[in-house]
């Protein structure tokens, strides 16, 4: 089964394909009358587990005709959503109604009754696709009794397809389900369906707008997150700006006195302390610093492309195309991978490294060998399950031959170009060659407590988005606010380089000067914050169940999580890079 759904092997041809799928979407679908119209069948599942899907026809359900179906082979991201579609072989014609027909008869046995009163019992649902429109509809109604054999298991035997067109396209389509059987070894049951057309003056364009859930996504509550956060924003770039500011203006002034009476210069060298002392250790090369390099790289990437699906998203309406939202992730990914290089070989080589290949090797692998580590688990449970959640070996190949001649190649260009434009060290203040000791400061200006609390702003700035965000992706809704989105990640960006400045002044107030790891965690912890959330999001606002499930959703939450860490703790670490430069850049270094 996994294995007919390879995609083709001709790598020009398959990236072609992909990338129109990702940036179009079949607008023009036309019709003659009496022109064939294919209902495709797609997958079946529980539907408070939205990843534990199967094929359609893993159900005993007959089908049509004794032959082969014919399969629509989608783009990469549709294959890596788990969708199989199958033609249905039913008749329909365009603008022909259809009276109460038969589909096939469907002799039930010991084995195919107990499979779809198992398929009821846990509320089973099923996806059609018709000229690209979803339909989805349960496989039958339980109702529980007294005792076990007092329950009653009821199959939908007809499909009733309501469709409205506009002039040769087709704009909506409803399916109602009726006449439930109940289901008996040894009886026969005719599967039955019924079309029926009706015009409408809804314009193509707008077609898929059925599908979104306004008052859910357009909420007042939706509105004032984005009010709250926004001020949030003025009210840290405030902060920054008044209160840091006036501080480092006070110490320049006491700083930079040559001439004071003796009284006050004894004063002065008595609170000589914080920042200032240690500016002859504050650039020193950071511990692990190839593994910094790499991190801050890749989240320097991943903001970029954040930035740019975003705006796809907004423009081209990807929401719309199956799988379309992740195949632009990949394929921008690949593309923007020169970001990552340019920054981490520019970093690298301003702390003077000496090994830029292993850095380089390091950007380029490091985010997609966690999602490879964490989805090969995955793929495994999938396999073990028969689930359409498997990814075929063949689109692992293939996403694996994108990253080998598009991404790496141009991390690569990327490191050798940021080493040369942007390696040039550059530090304010000369490095001592003894560092010196840290005091021992209070237990909440230690840098453990000053990562932990640097995620608490960031994460109430995006608490509500992860609301809308986890609902759609876990909950069947079509996420279309991109525009709120964009918002909501530029006031994460702000708050999370206002955040992660203000630690790094405390920090090194303290005379520590491990700012660079400690802006990083200080940023990248609202991750954690939001991998705690998906925990009470779990528990608290889904019905799922089973190991499958929650394999599958805290395994993709994770992964979320990690390229989150990672985008903002580049953030984080890239405001206070800039801030630290700023104030040493105005004090007199030895």
């Amino acid at each position: 089964m996994l294995q007919s759904r390879w995609p083709s092997p001709l790598l020009i041809a398959v990236f072609l394909f992909f990338l129109r799928s990702a940036l179009a979407s079949e607008y023009d679908h036309k019709y003659a009358d009496d022109e064939k119209v294919v209902l495709w069948v797609n997958k079946v599942g529980p539907y408070y587990n939205p990843q534990e899907t199967y094929n359609y026809f893993s159900l005993p359900f007959c089908s049509p005709s004794n032959e082969i179906p014919a399969h629509k082979w989608g783009g990469l991201g549709e294959v890596l959503e788990g969708n199989e579609l199958i033609d249905s072989q039913i008749d329909i014609k365009f603008k022909k109604d259809v009276q109460r027909s038969t589909i096939c008869k469907l002799n039930l046995d010991e084995s195919k009754v107990q499979e779809f009163k198992d398929a009821i019992e846990n509320t089973y649902w099923f996806e059609f696709f018709m000229d690209d429109l979803p339909l989805w509809g349960f496989v039958g109604e339980f109702h529980p009794g007294k005792k076990e054999d007092d329950s009653v298991h009821l199959l939908y035997a007809h499909k009733g397809l309501h469709i409205k067109y506009n002039n040769n396209q087709i704009i909506q389509v409803n399916l109602t389900q009726d006449n439930p059987q109940r289901l008996v070894p040894g009886k026969s049951v005719d599967l039955t369906y019924s079309v029926s057309w009706s015009e409408t003056d809804i314009p193509f364009a707008r077609r898929f707008d059925a599908y979104l859930d306004y008052p859910f996504f357009e909420h007042q509550i939706h509105w004032f997150s984005i009010f709250n956060s926004f001020m949030m924003v003025i009210f840290l770039t405030g902060l920054v700006s008044m209160i840091l500011m006036r501080t480092l203006r006070n110490d320049y002034a006491k700083y930079a006195r040559e001439e004071d009476d003796l009284e006050t210069l004894e004063r002065d060298v008595s609170e000589e302390s914080g920042w200032k002392l240690v500016h002859g250790d504050v650039f020193r090369s950071p511990r692990s610093l190839v593994l910094l390099s790499a991190l801050v790289g890749t989240g320097a990437q991943l903001a970029a492309l954040i930035l740019v699906v975003i705006l796809l998203a907004i423009v081209g309406m990807l929401y719309v195309g199956r799988g379309a939202i992740v195949t632009a992730f990949i394929i921008c990914y690949a593309f923007t991978s020169f970001i990552a290089g340019y920054v981490s070989g520019g970093l690298y080589s301003r702390n003077d490294g000496k090994y830029w290949i292993k850095s380089m090797l390091l950007t380029a692998s490091l985010f997609p060998f966690l999602c490879f580590s964490i989805g090969f688990a995955l793929n495994i449970i999938a396999i073990f399950y028969r689930s359409l959640a498997a990814i075929p070996f063949g689109t692992m190949v293939v996403v694996f031959v994108i990253w080998a001649f598009i991404s790496f190649p141009l991390a690569l260009l990327g490191t050798v170009i940021g080493r040369n434009w942007s390696g040039a060290p550059d530090n304010p203040c000369r490095v001592k060659t003894i560092p010196r000791p840290i005091p021992e400061k209070k237990w909440y200006l230690t840098p453990s407590i000053i990562s932990l609390m640097g995620g608490l702003l960031p994460f109430g700035s995006i608490f509500i988005e992860m609301y809308f965000v986890f609902t759609s992706f876990w909950n069947y809704k079509v996420y279309y606010v991109y525009g709120f989105m964009l918002l909501v990640f530029v006031i994460l960006l702000i708050v999370t380089i206002c955040v992660t400045i203000v630690g790094t002044y405390f920090l090194l107030n303290a005379e520590n000067y491990h700012w660079q790891w400690t802006s990083f965690f200080s940023a990248a912890s609202t991750a954690a914050y939001v991998y705690l959330y998906s925990i009470y999001y779990y528990y608290m606002k889904t019905k799922m169940s089973g190991f499958f499930q929650m394999s599958f959703y805290f395994g993709y939450t994770l992964m979320f999580c990690l390229g989150l860490g990672i985008l903002c703790g580049a953030v984080g670490y890239l405001g206070s890079s800039m801030f630290v430069r700023r104030i040493y850049r105005n004090i007199k270094c030895d």
